[in-house]
């Protein structure tokens, strides 16, 4: 229920504080008063459209806040839960605040929130009807969870809902999964083909700097081997007048050698000279192996260039540069044939599910059927009894189901129908008139309010065009309802006023060269006064006392 509202600068609001009672609470006012205004700051908290408008000249913010005790809601809780949002006992506080840019911030117990969340959560806690909110009875998602919350059929319908969820992504998801497996069968012999080519070809890391190395060794072979013999006849000698290298250093020794007794540092050359000698003949062993490991061989050479011509020509064909990459490209095309059974699997698997889930939703959708095959009959004559207490006495009321095909909430179709004489019923919307529209409206709420436990609903006008003995009838329903739950009922009918817990009265008055709304809860006199005007107007006469006085005592609350 709603304990408290608190607005600040919300266009002809200055500043309002207000706490408000259990049971019906009724809220009057002349014309203008600002009673539209005041439910257009409730229309806030329930994610109503925010605009610049809304903003008073105070400042550049307006504020809405509203406390509302939701402890015996245990949905609620489960939906605060899953927001991450404190609970605080179902002690929680609404926050809407508008700047004159248009934008809007909500806060539910001081934590942001988007639009949309508040909204979701707010459409637990108040109900605003309107004169208006007729146009839901051609709306047929209201119709259909009219006739589910008076069925009791909500948490199928919800299981339903989420089967059909999971149904509509598992069907998207195999629809994915038969694009990707057209455009693989399509892509597959030319991918088979591509990866054979590569698979056919061994390929190696490193190969193809090993080959160049290979190639530019084998492309010079000759002139390779010819450098190589003459350096080994350089150093080897000519076997006439030039000495070896090697003889030569040994007749350099052997003559420091003899000088080393006179001279001792020749001793050291001479060991110096030995050690060049011995490096000379291992430089002329390593120049004779390579040049005897040097092959020319133009077979070879063919073969080197033929294997790299193969590997740049695969390079340029798959747009690489390396050869590991190459492999790479291998690979990939490797898994991508090895993918396609994979999701052939997968595909199969799709189908199972998607199968179960079919039958499943099917076999709910009969049930919710079946439920509400048997509920449509008790709920039309429900509505019916009420229209009758509501000055419609010849009224009938009906509901009809068709099939149609499968959706989130089953197979139904739900056609609400009327007729104010007892003859065939039309459909609402083309066979009643406002006022009848207004009283079935009014009992389907009525009926609803027993069904979905709503905290608080708000009643605003619905008894425009409604006097008499039928305002009294709508009255006591209102009343009657205000036992079960909060009721906020905006009226000008004396018969409705009269009803109820507590009366509010808007009023419009002149501060400061500005009309300003403000609001106050009436003590039991200032409501007679109140009832009063409202059956004769500005002038108060002595007979709208008394008959003011006579409503207020048929009223249990007000004795």
């Amino acid at each position: 229920m709603l304990k408290a509202l608190k607005v600040k600068n919300f266009i002809l609001i200055d500043s309002l504080e207000i706490q408000f009672p259990a049971g019906l609470v009724i809220i009057t006012g002349e014309t203008g008063a600002g009673k539209s205004i005041l439910l257009g700051a409730v229309a806030l908290l329930t994610g109503g459209k925010a605009d610049a408008s809304s903003v008073g000249p105070a400042s550049d913010t307006c504020v809405v806040e509203g406390e509302f005790d939701c402890s015996a809601d245990s949905t609620l809780e489960a939906i605060f839960a899953d927001l991450d949002l404190p609970w605080n006992g179902g002690d929680i506080t609404i926050r809407r605040v508008v700047s004159t840019s248009g934008r809007s911030r909500c806060f539910i117990c001081d934590e942001p929130v988007s639009k949309e969340d508040l909204a979701a959560i707010s459409s637990r806690l108040i109900d605003i009807h309107s004169q208006h909110q007729t146009l839901k009875l051609s709306d047929p998602a209201f119709r259909l969870s009219v006739l589910d919350a008076f069925a009791g059929t909500s948490a199928l319908r919800e299981d339903c809902t989420t089967l059909w969820k999971k149904l509509s992504q598992e069907r998207k998801t195999l629809e994915e999964v038969k694009e990707r497996l057209s455009r693989l069968a399509l892509e597959k012999d030319f991918n088979e083909s591509l990866y054979q080519q590569l698979e056919d070809a061994k390929l190696q890391e490193g190969e193809l700097a090993s080959l160049e190395a290979e190639q530019k060794l084998l492309s010079n072979a000759e002139e390779i081997k010819l450098s190589l013999v003459k350096a080994e006849s350089i150093m080897e000698g000519d076997g006439g007048d030039v000495p070896s290298m090697a003889g030569a250093l040994r007749e350099v020794n052997r003559t420091l050698t003899k000088l080393s007794s006179f001279v001792p540092a020749a001793g050291e050359l001479a060991e110096r000279v030995e050690s060049a000698k011995a490096e000379l003949d291992d430089i002329l062993a390593e120049i004779s192996s390579l040049e005897e490991s040097t092959e020319v061989s133009q077979d070879r050479l063919e073969a080197v260039e033929s294997r790299m011509s193969l590997l740049y020509s695969l390079m340029t064909k798959h747009n690489v540069r390396t050869v590991e990459e190459l492999i790479e490209k291998r690979d990939t095309l490797s898994a991508t044939l090895y993918n396609s059974e994979e999701l052939e699997q997968t595909k199969d698997t799709l189908e199972r599910v998607i199968r179960d889930l079919e039958e499943k939703i099917s076999a709910a959708s009969a049930q919710l059927h079946k439920d509400r095959e048997e509920a449509a009959g008790k709920f039309a004559k429900a509505v019916t009894e009420s229209l009758h207490g509501l000055s419609l006495e010849g009224a009938v009321f009906g509901v009809e189901l068709e099939t149609i095909p499968q959706t989130a909430t089953g197979t139904d179709a739900v056609s609400f129908v009327f007729s104010a004489t007892g003859g065939q019923g039309v459909e609402v919307g083309k066979g009643a008139s406002g006022g009848e529209m207004s009283r079935i409206m009014l009992s389907i709420k009525d009926l609803m309010a027993r069904y979905t436990a709503m905290p608080t609903m708000i009643f605003d006008e619905i008894d425009t065009g409604i006097s008499g003995s039928v305002a009294d009838a709508m009255g006591s329903m209102i009343c009657r309802m205000g036992e079960a739950m909060q009721i906020f009922a905006i009226t000008h009918l004396p018969q409705v006023a009269a009803k109820g817990n507590a009366h509010l009265l808007v009023s419009k008055e002149i501060s400061e060269g500005r009309a300003v709304s403000t609001i106050k809860q009436l003590d039991k006199e200032e409501r007679v006064q109140e009832i009063a005007r409202m059956l004769s107007g500005a002038a108060i006469t002595p007979e709208a006392m008394a008959n003011a006085e006579s409503l207020l005592r048929s009223n249990p609350a007000c004795k």
